[in-house]
């Protein structure tokens, strides 16, 4: 019996030897490598320069933070973008790819670049298309993207570009783009410039992009910009880009700087920003909030907690005493406010809205007759959280109870949402 055992278990690991040495790989078994990065690098160029993830962290870091995951195949080639990116700094459209998933494929010189949600259904990058389509020439080089729709029919994207071409000339990547008329397209619809020239540095990234003319010549747009040139740092920060007239020189653009100067913190976060002129100097700077070191609010003021208490007890006295200008003080323009109600002739249970406007007639007529309340009502407060520059609190009066939130702007305190109902609930369905 044993002997048959040994026999049997020979020939089934013999069978296993044999199929796995004479049966291709499956997809499953292609070498997958996975590599985590904060963020990609700053692109606001074109969308023919390559992604590249920027500074790269291990798989335990990338639990806990905001992070992108790049999977490439065996051969190197970026397969798929898995986007964790959460942090909320402004992006450029072309910095970014605003899909949670993001998947390559490569066949016969073509790149297809496909977008996919949580969910696992389609869905549009942040240039707004479904698929994207690159091709290659026999040499590797990137010559055209075009866009599609979920049917596959060409499509443009949010910038009205249905397609770009590439080709060589000299230093430079010569760009033009096109519409579904293949109408020429600006660079973007913010910016004038239409040929342009992209000049690379030997890493990938982009140096300089110029404006050119039907003769492949640099030629200012009609502010004076001829080129805008971008600098990075040896982690790959976008730490400076500026704008050039024709013979190279610093010129405004239309948001009336000449260069910007960026700093970043160890992580990549952006922390300060410069301006300046064209003759190089400072014009304005800021500091933007870090995303990596929250700094919580303090207790707020007796001062607030007083004035929250006013403003949300001045609704009600504003009612009852017929004081549109104290109405007008509480209530912030934008108020919210909603009524638990019942609708006897569908049966059913809904939500009533009243705007700013209707709340400051109310203060003037509605307890005209002196009615709407008892000869001395009984308004009642509760603070329930304050947290820097916003309130919620319970008020409570003869009639109803209501939840209001409030905001600090501007230096002051202000009623933005308010639900209430009656406080019988015999007035409502059990």
């Amino acid at each position: 019996m044993k002997n048959i055992l040994k026999n049997n278990l020979l020939l089934i690991t013999s069978f296993l030897l044999l199929a796995v040495l004479h049966f291709p790989k499956s997809n499953a078994q292609h070498a997958v490598t996975e590599q985590y990065f904060r963020h990609m690098r700053y692109n606001h160029v074109s969308p023919h320069v390559k992604i590249k993830g920027i500074h790269e962290i291990n798989h335990q870091e990338a639990q806990r933070t905001s992070h992108y995951v790049f999977k490439y195949n065996e051969k190197k080639q970026l397969t798929e973008i898995i986007n964790y990116h959460y942090h909320d700094q402004r992006k450029h459209p072309l910095a970014t790819i605003g899909a949670y998933r993001t998947v390559f494929d490569y066949t016969n010189g073509v790149e297809t670049r496909v977008f996919f949600d949580k969910k696992g259904n389609r869905m549009i990058n942040d240039r707004e298309v479904y698929k994207e389509v690159y091709q290659y020439d026999k040499k590797g080089f990137i010559n055209a993207l075009d866009f599609y729709d979920l049917n596959g029919n060409p499509m443009e994207s949010n910038w009205k570009i249905a397609n770009y071409r590439w080709s060589k000339n000299k230093k430079l990547i010569v760009e033009k783009r096109y519409d579904l008329q293949n109408t020429p397209v600006n660079i973007s619809p913010y910016f004038e410039f239409g040929i342009t020239g992209i000049l690379y540095r030997k890493d990938g990234s982009p140096k300089a992009n110029y404006n050119l003319n039907e003769k492949l010549e640099v030629q200012e747009n009609s502010i004076g910009v001829a080129s805008y040139e971008d600098t990075y740092d040896e982690k790959g920060n976008h730490v400076r880009y500026s704008y050039h007239n024709a013979k190279g020189e610093l010129t405004k653009n239309q948001w009336n700087f000449a260069a910007n100067s960026q700093e970043f913190d160890d992580k990549g976060y952006l922390i300060k920003g410069a301006m300046f002129d064209e003759n190089n100097e400072l014009t304005h700077e800021r500091d933007f909030p870090s995303v990596t070191h929250v700094r919580m609010a303090s207790a707020v003021s007796k001062k607030d907690t007083i004035e929250i208490k006013e403003r949300a007890l001045g609704y009600l006295i504003a009612l009852q005493e017929l004081k549109p200008d104290l109405m007008k003080e509480v209530f912030h323009e934008d108020l919210a406010k909603r009524t638990m109600g019942f609708d006897r002739e569908k049966q059913k249970e809904v939500i009533r809205e009243t705007s700013y406007e209707q709340m400051i007639e109310f203060a003037k007529s509605w307890n005209k007759s002196g009615t709407k309340f008892p000869p001395k009502p009984s308004n009642e407060i509760k603070i329930l959280d304050i947290y820097n520059r916003m309130a919620t609190v319970k008020l409570i009066s003869d009639n109803w109870v209501e939840y209001l939130h409030l905001v600090k702007t501007n230096n002051q305190w202000q009623i933005i949402n308010l639900l209430w109902q009656y406080k019988n609930v015999d007035r409502y369905p059990n």
